[in-house]
């Protein structure tokens, strides 16, 4: 049995209780929050933009409650460290759980900036040689639409991608820390949302040559609305719009169309159980459901089956999360400048 520890008490760590109930050599044993919040185990007012919303009450008669970060970190029942902490926190948790000896999966993005995330890139390197693992949580490689969807580009079965386009869009986060609205702490929408759908473009298609974006800021000062052509030579053509920037009451979609050589794949969140169809030329369209739940349990099972191996999580590695961070800025750079940005 893995027993985890989880940092933050909002929305995210919702998320991963919920989840960690359905990975069953996983065990919740311990919560930390200096502010005390929700360390009753009561988070039945607790909600966000994806996922169940069924509410939440964790029995804490097994599960210790602690204000200070460095009592968890101390306490040798914990083997795994979950960070659901606002973004600017993360080095200095990630750098301390590490150097505590304990396994981190940290929530996304992983850090403010590029510079600081190849920090905390460079410890888990040097913690992997110990066979301690950190993972990044960016849970859309996971989500079942999603990673089904890479494996049918990945089969070649409905010839190359022709083209592919992505969306992910919301109002302004209204829930958690305030840090959301602060695009210097958070980033804005294009770090903390559309990182999701440029990490998934990079991991379909490779790093692109260069972007292309359109953008503004609405909500917090950062780029709350983005629109990027990723630049791949010879082809896909292949683009992504991210927004917090959608008025109150719009809700959260997210969806995407794959366009093959022979097929077409379209998700649409919007449509509930129709929300991924298939259509191929000939057939009638089919209406597809993977297996998994949602994409936080198949993120949290991988987690926590690689830590139960001894083995590194191999879906999704510090340097994927980098990357997409360094995509993300030359996204910004892209639309600070009006100019086509290339990526080394």
């Amino acid at each position: 049995m893995i027993n985890v520890g989880i940092i933050g008490t909002g929305f995210m760590a919702v998320a991963h209780i919920r989840a960690y109930r359905k990975v069953p050599n996983a065990r919740i044993v311990a919560l930390a929050n200096p502010s005390g919040r929700h360390l009753d185990g009561d988070f039945s007012h607790v909600a966000g933009n994806v996922g169940s919303q069924e509410p939440v009450r964790l029995d804490m008669s097994a599960v210790r409650a602690y204000r200070r970060v460095e009592d968890l970190l101390a306490d040798p029942d914990v083997h795994v460290i979950d960070i659901c902490t606002p973004t600017p926190t993360h080095v200095d948790l990630c750098l301390a759980a590490l150097a505590a000896g304990k396994h981190v999966l940290v929530e996304k993005p992983i850090a403010r900036t590029s510079a600081e995330a190849r920090r905390i890139a460079a410890a888990a390197a040097l913690a992997a040689a110990k066979g301690i693992f950190l993972m990044p949580a960016l849970c859309i490689r996971f989500w079942p639409e999603y990673a089904w969807t890479r494996q049918v580009i990945a089969s070649g079965i409905h010839g190359k991608v022709l083209d592919a386009r992505f969306r992910r869009v919301a109002q302004a986060p209204g829930w958690g820390h305030g840090h959301f609205l602060r695009g210097d702490q958070s980033g804005g929408g294009l770090l903390d949302l559309h990182v999701h759908d440029t990490d998934f473009v990079v991991h379909c298609f490779g790093r692109p040559a260069f972007v292309t974006s359109s953008g503004y800021s609405r909500v917090s000062g950062a780029i709350d609305h983005v629109v990027t052509l990723f630049h791949y030579p010879g082809g896909p053509t292949v683009s992504a719009e991210g927004s917090w920037a959608m008025s109150d009451g719009f809700g959260f979609n997210m969806a995407f169309t794959v366009n093959l050589e022979r097929a077409t794949l379209d998700f649409d969140i919007a449509r509930g159980n129709d929300a991924l169809r298939v259509f191929v030329p000939g057939q009638a369209p089919v209406t597809v459901k993977p297996d998994g739940g949602d994409g936080y349990v198949g993120e949290l099972r991988h987690f926590i089956d690689s830590i139960a191996a001894r083995r590194a999580p191999s879906v999704v590695t510090p340097a994927d999360a980098v990357s997409s961070i360094e995509v993300c800025e030359a996204e910004e750079r892209s639309i600070q400048e009006s100019a086509t940005i290339p990526l080394p």
